[in-house]
């Protein structure tokens, strides 16, 4: 059988996690990185694969089958996505949660006109958090859902902090208060603010003469970020930040407190969570599994967007039906 051919748009974090990803599915091959930067400043970890120009992808339309799109939230992807679409079937890991809507319409616009699929807001959240969630709510329909992020790096806040003017280097760790989390696995079902349930710690390297106060006040009040949460901003110097903050781990919890029975007596706790060594890694981990589900969609004529609602479970294994009955069902 003939392997997926994948492309890459963007070689930072993630598309570097996509490239080793790919390794380790037998099915799938890399076939071109594309980059806006210099195509000769950009080297890559497989031998014999070319590194393109972003404006060269157009050309290779008939040469990938899946472009994983690896871009940033905050500025790439709402522009990217719906772009490349027009020329390839795609997936992204779109993940600003206020925006997919529209994402969504842009993306599923662009595939419906040249007959493409398109995955958006695939990783973990949204992604693998979105599927608990369904399954939670939908399993227990009476009760409360809570999400709790960290402690660990957010690539999408950490990457609209290196947007904001004057900035140099930049992170963000997203850290659950510790009362919130108990107060749900007790069966309280609280009601949580956005604010009771996370803190938002950013780690900042300033450019030299940059206005300190206007940058912090500027991260602070960034909507669908930063302005629902108590936020600190930390500057400090280049050699520390490099030497501290090298790292992207991550993980989290969904948590549905439920009741049922005859009177709603007897309460079930569904707790689904994952401890990260690397965001990146585990999200480009993500995206090619649903680059082989993307495929089989299109065999059987899909067209369109489709989020991880849409997509069956067994369309991500690259194991047949009969194999998944006899080992994993």
């Amino acid at each position: 059988m003939a392997k997926i051919k994948i492309g890459i748009a963007g070689y930072g974090n993630l598309g570097r996690g996509v490239e080793y990803a790919i390794r380790q599915n037998d099915d799938m091959e890399l076939v071109g990185v594309f980059t806006r930067r210099n195509p000769d400043s950009v080297k890559l970890n497989t031998e014999g694969v070319k590194v393109y120009s972003m404006e060269q992808a157009k050309e290779m339309s008939d040469k990938v089958d899946v472009m994983i799109l690896c871009g940033g939230s905050a500025t790439d992807l709402p522009e990217q996505t719906p772009e490349l679409a027009k020329y390839f079937n795609v997936i992204d890991s779109f993940d600003t949660h206020a925006t997919i809507p529209q994402h969504f319409a842009n993306v599923d616009a662009a595939c419906k006109e040249t007959g493409h699929v398109g995955i958006i807001s695939v990783g973990w959240d949204p992604g693998l958090f979105s599927l608990n969630r369904i399954y939670a709510e939908s399993i227990l329909p009476t009760g409360k859902t809570y999400t709790f992020w960290g402690k660990g790096v957010s690539q999408g806040h950490s990457d609209a902090i290196r947007r904001v003017d004057g900035v140099k280097f930049g992170i963000q760790y997203t850290v659950p208060i510790d009362n919130a989390l108990e107060q749900v696995r007790s069966g309280n079902q609280p009601e949580l603010t956005t604010r009771e349930k996370h803190l938002r710690e950013c780690y900042v390297v300033a450019e030299e003469g940059a206005d300190l106060a206007k940058i912090e006040e500027t991260i602070k009040t960034m909507p669908n970020y930063f302005d629902e949460y108590n936020t600190t901003v930390t500057f400090m110097e280049e050699e520390e930040f490099k030497a501290v903050h090298n790292k992207m781990p991550h993980g989290g919890f969904v948590m549905r407190s439920g009741r049922s029975g005859e009177g709603e007596a007897t309460h079930q706790m569904i707790e689904y969570s994952l401890k990260l060594d690397s965001n990146p890694e585990f999200t480009a981990s993500v995206l090619v599994a649903y680059a082989r589900a993307l495929m089989r969609m299109k065999a059987e004529g899909v067209v369109g967007c489709k989020t991880v609602f849409d997509v069956a479970p067994a369309y991500l294994s690259p194991l047949s039906g009969e194999e998944l009955r006899a080992h994993l069902l």
